[in-house]
């Protein structure tokens, strides 16, 4: 069969099949969803309906393909006021649909069909689809887990070659949240443009900030990526923008045509963005104050485990713990579900030596506490 993904297996793995089995048989406690909205963590729906009021009347469709500029203002201010400051400019900042749209837009704008870009060997399974969709080969880059996931720059530098067009860098990284907080002399000696997808900068944890990259890296083209789905728990508005510093800046006349092609950045959601940032920042700071507590209270509860080797993320919202004692993370995921418990297993997250969980510390409190003790009584 011809077409994208036409080689892939798509019917349920044995996790999916043996989850669908216990939520029909009583149910279970949750430890992964990263939707807030399911979580009890919802925006001000006062600041949306006052923010959304002054829309309707003076609605007109004036397509920019770069993005309104009010809402672009409200992204130039947010990295003004960030440690350190990214530099910008109207014209460096261009609104998306989502941070999945950005990074297709990325992968067209620096690389042809049978190019490759460098991408960490652990991360989101997001990279791997958007690739395809572009004919893109991935070559994947070492974390060191005993570094606390920091990116093995020898090992990324020796991953690229002639036909290598970019370095994708998630910063705090996901699942990892280990965060990118000075210049990496790899990435300098490669000399290619870096996307930085960095929609976890808000939550911080044992570092006080997360740097833009761009601003670490003003001898590079670095292409930043964020958006409102995190930041602001808003995944269903749907608005997400790419920074671009100053080397990146030649690629902006491409990159707004191939934005102008899609247009996929809506109206509304624009318009909201500047209310978002001057008013909706307390909001950001109770969730990200929810996920320290239950990063804190996890510490306390998994670090002195015989089973559990769990290093406290530099920022982000999930733990990523290497479990002893098991040869096999499918064993383990099921075992744990059997007792009521749903987590992801490391291999989820790509190539990842020995056997580790995702447990997401945006889950609600009451529901990751009892989540916490019974991966305790299990293992």
């Amino acid at each position: 069969m011809p077409g994208v993904f036409s080689d892939l297996d798509l019917s349920p793995n044995p996790l999916e099949l043996a989850r669908q089995r216990r939520l029909a048989a009583g149910g279970y406690l949750d430890l992964t969803s990263s939707n807030p909205t399911l979580q009890g963590l919802l925006f001000p729906p006062a600041i949306l309906r006052a923010a959304a009021e002054s829309f309707w009347d003076a609605r007109r469709y004036q397509p920019d393909p770069r993005g309104s500029e009010s809402a672009r203002a409200a992204v130039l201010a947010y990295y003004g006021g960030r440690t350190p400051p990214l530099s910008l400019t109207l014209a460096d900042v261009f609104l998306t649909a989502s941070t999945s749209e950005a990074y297709t837009l990325l992968f067209a704008l620096l690389a042809d069909p049978g190019d490759n870009l460098l991408a960490p060997s652990v991360t989101y399974p997001l990279f791997e689809y958007l690739a395809a969709l572009r004919g893109l080969e991935l070559r994947p880059y070492p974390l060191r887990e005993e570094a606390g996931w920091a990116i093995d720059e020898r090992a990324l530098h020796a991953a690229a070659d002639a036909r290598t067009r970019g370095v994708l860098i998630v910063s705090p990284h996901n699942p990892t949240g280990a965060v990118v907080s000075s210049p990496l002399a790899a990435l300098s000696r490669l000399g290619l443009p870096v996307i930085c997808d960095e929609v976890f900068a808000a939550f911080t944890y044992a570092v006080p900030a997360v740097p833009p990259l761009g601003a670490l890296h003003p001898d590079l083209p670095v292409f930043t990526l964020n958006g409102i789905s995190k930041l602001f728990a808003l995944p269903d508005l749907k608005l997400g923008w790419i920074a671009l510093n100053a080397p990146a800046r030649s690629f902006g006349p491409r990159l707004e045509l191939l934005n102008d092609t899609f247009l996929g950045a809506n109206s509304l959601s624009q318009h909201l963005l500047p209310s978002l940032f001057a008013r909706g920042m307390p909001f950001v700071a109770q969730m990200t104050a929810r996920v320290r507590a239950n990063l804190d209270l996890a510490l306390e509860r998994l670090d002195s485990h015989p089973r559990l080797r769990l290093h406290p993320p530099d920022g982000g919202y999930y733990l990523f713990p290497r479990v002893t004692g098991w040869e096999d993370e499918e064993t383990l995921v099921l075992h744990l579900l059997e007792r009521g418990l749903l987590t992801h297993p490391g291999y989820f997250y790509g190539d990842v030596p020995g056997v580790h969980l995702m447990l997401s510390a945006l889950t609600e409190p009451a529901t990751f506490a009892a989540g916490l003790d019974r991966l305790v009584e299990s293992l």
